[in-house]
């Protein structure tokens, strides 16, 4: 292994869990109901709207193929999906991605 591959692990390694130990720290003084952490929390959900809608416009590689009928249509499934298993991310992912293929051959 060379020395740049090394180091380029070494440096991502830091600033991983430097990071993570850093907010470690700072989420013992942060109380949930406060208005910063609800801000983040928005935050959060603002930036995986904006990818999900960026996704479904702007498709890159093989959902290029998928109409956007079809798209919306495992969205709007995979968003029912979400609120019926209680707010569970794996479901939906794992029927997103198995009903992609099947829509997109009816439309």
């Amino acid at each position: 292994m060379s020395i740049s591959v090394l180091l380029s692990i070494i440096v991502t390694s830091l600033a991983t869990y430097l990071s993570r130990f850093l907010g470690v720290l700072s989420s013992l003084r942060i109380k949930e109901s406060s208005k910063i952490f609800r801000w983040f929390n928005c935050l959060a959900y603002a930036t995986l709207a904006a990818l999900i809608a960026r996704t479904i416009i702007f498709p890159v590689g093989a959902l290029t193929d998928a109409s956007y009928l079809s798209r919306l249509i495992v969205v709007l499934l995979s968003l029912g999906i979400f609120f019926i298993t209680k707010k569970n991310f794996v479901y939906p992912t794992i029927f997103s991605a198995i009903s992609i293929g099947i829509v997109n051959n009816f439309f």
